[in-house]
Parts: C-alpha cells; sequence; structure tokens
C-alpha cells in the first residue's frame, strides 16, 4: 500500500461502506446500543458479526462470556428484524494470545480473514472492534497480508492523559493490542477514559427519547435503566455508552461528531502504560466526541 493510500484510509469513509462488528455484547448495555447503530445505519453494509470474549461478573470464563456475547448478537438482530443477517453470526475465542506470534483459532478470526481477502486498500474493509481484540489479533496473525485490507477502528485502551492504560478491553489482551498496533495495517483508536467517557445518557433521556418507540428501544432502554438501578439506587445517574463511538466513527463525516489527530502508532506495555517511537507508523486517535450531535444520531437511527 503507498503511502498516501495509506493515509486516506485513515480519513473517515465517504458513502456506504463494508464492515464488520467484532463485540463482547453481552458485557455491558454500550454494545447493543453500537451493535444496533451499526446495522440500523444506512450507511453501514453488515458482512458479519463476531462474539469477542470477555471476563467479569457476568461470564465465568472468557469462552463463557463470547458464548453469552454470541447469544445476546442473535437476540439484538430478533428485537430488529433482521433474520437474515443471523447467517453472518460467528463465535470467536474461547481464550485470549498467550503470545505475539500465535493466534486463537475460532470461527471468527478465519472468517474475518477470509472476508478480508476480498477486500483491497482502495476499498478496505472497515473493522470496528469493541472488545478484547482477540479475534482481529488472530486474524491478522493467520493471514497478515489482510492488514493492507482492513482499517481497523478500535475502543480500547484510554487517553495518553489518563494515568494508566488498563482498561477493559485492552487489559484483557495485552499481547492482542500489542498485534494490531504493530501490524502497520491503518488503525483508529477511540479512547476509553478521557474521550469515549463523555459519551453518557441518563435515566431521563431514556424515558423520554426511546420508551415505547419499538421493541428494540424499549430493550435498549428498559436494560440500561433496571442495571443502574441496581449499582446506583437512589443516586443521580448517567450511563457512559463507549462502544458507540466507535461505530460513529464510520458516520463522522465533515467532523460532526468527533475530532482526532495523526500520531506514531502507540506500543501498549504489559505494564499497562504506552511507550512511543516517532519512527513508528501513522494511526489515527480521536480526541474529543461531540456528544449532543452524536446522541441525536443514536436516537433517530434506533428509533428508525
Amino acid at each position: 500500500m503507498t503511502h498516501e493510500q495509506f493515509m486516506k484510509n485513515l480519513e473517515v469513509p465517504a458513502g456506504v461502506v463494508d464492515c464488520v462488528l467484532d463485540t463482547d455484547t453481552y458485557n455491558e448495555i454500550d454494545d447493543q446500543f453500537a451493535l444496533s447503530l451499526m446495522v440500523k445505519s444506512p450507511k453501514c453494509n453488515v458482512k458479519a458479526l463476531f462474539a469477542a470474549p470477555f471476563f467479569n461478573a457476568n461470564s465465568t470464563t472468557p469462552e463463557a462470556g463470547m458464548e453469552r456475547s454470541y447469544d445476546e448478537i442473535l437476540n439484538l438482530l430478533t428485537l430488529m428484524g433482521e433474520e437474515e443477517l443471523k447467517k453472518c453470526v460467528y463465535k470467536g475465542s474461547r481464550t485470549y494470545l498467550k503470545d505475539e506470534k500465535t493466534p486463537v483459532e475460532s470461527p471468527a478470526a478465519h472468517r474475518l480473514a477470509e472476508l478480508a481477502m476480498e477486500y483491497s486498500p482502495e476499498k478496505p474493509l472497515y473493522v470496528v472492534a469493541i472488545g478484547a481484540i482477540t479475534n482481529v489479533a488472530s486474524a491478522l496473525l493467520l493471514k497478515p497480508e489482510i492488514k493492507e485490507k482492513i482499517v481497523l477502528v478500535w475502543l480500547g485502551g484510554h487517553s495518553e492523559q489518563w494515568f494508566d492504560t488498563n482498561e477493559f478491553n485492552m487489559m484483557q489482551d495485552v499481547a492482542g493490542a500489542r498485534v494490531v498496533f504493530g501490524c502497520g495495517c491503518p488503525l483508529v483508536q477511540l479512547p476509553c477514559m478521557g474521550v469515549a467517557s463523555t459519551f453518557i445518557i441518563s435515566g431521563p433521556e431514556l424515558e423520554y427519547w426511546l420508551k415505547g418507540q419499538n421493541p428494540l428501544c424499549d430493550y435498549l432502554a428498559r436494560h440500561t435503566i433496571e442495571a443502574a438501578e441496581q449499582y446506583a439506587a437512589g443516586r443521580v445517574w448517567s450511563r457512559v455508552i463507549w462502544d458507540v463511538t466507535a461505530v460513529a466513527w464510520l458516520l463522522n463525516d465533515h467532523d460532526r461528531f468527533m475530532f482526532s489527530e495523526i500520531i506514531p502508532a502507540l506500543i501498549p506495555q504489559y505494564d499497562h502504560h504506552y511507550s512511543h517511537d516517532v519512527r513508528r507508523h501513522p494511526m489515527r486517535r480521536v480526541t474529543f466526541i461531540n456528544r449532543d450531535a452524536l446522541m441525536q444520531e443514536l436516537v433517530e437511527t434506533l428509533r428508525r
């Protein structure tokens, strides 16, 4: 790929784009919002949906998290009436990378590697990832040449102004993060704390904008409010729906929803910090989210 084409692929794409979503959908409610935005947006031609592993209070193992995410993807597609798209849902990794050279084989990793080979630097496949990056890193290890055929948009890590990068998506698979930051593919990073953390929604907004609009909106509003009533009972609360920002980068014509900058590719370290090398290939890092403009787009899309 020429330098000019590489830099062009770091820009927001024009028109309808072919894309896939890699998501730990059962982890938090923000994944459900993000997946729904991608499937319902007219700009996104969704080619596949991949279930990513996760391990926290909502799962007993990374594999269990992936399985629950797979089921939740199917549930959301039912709510949206997207039965045909269920044929394009794939189970992902059951563990994280054990090192930076050995892929975790899964239907998702193999399908991503196979699908990406149908694209080119001039017409790339947009890979939006909103969970641990194991599936994508594994696909790149299985078939390294796809680095020139994809653009990776990942919500992972924190902003450099934050005191560490011990963020859920990145800390689960630091080896995977090092693979994707170092492989040389066009990469757009949505940092969590300090950037995506500003994209929040409140209970009154959920009630006013989403409840009663359609089965999907009712589901998203109900589950967000029910969760908040458990962890913030009797207190003022708002909910960060981080993952929406990664999908929204594809829709960011004329910087409507966010600003970003070009920097040398960061180096995630195993001690949960970044290191730097100015000789590294460029990447794009989002620095600011226009919360109200993006919320308007999200609400309008979900209510369709």
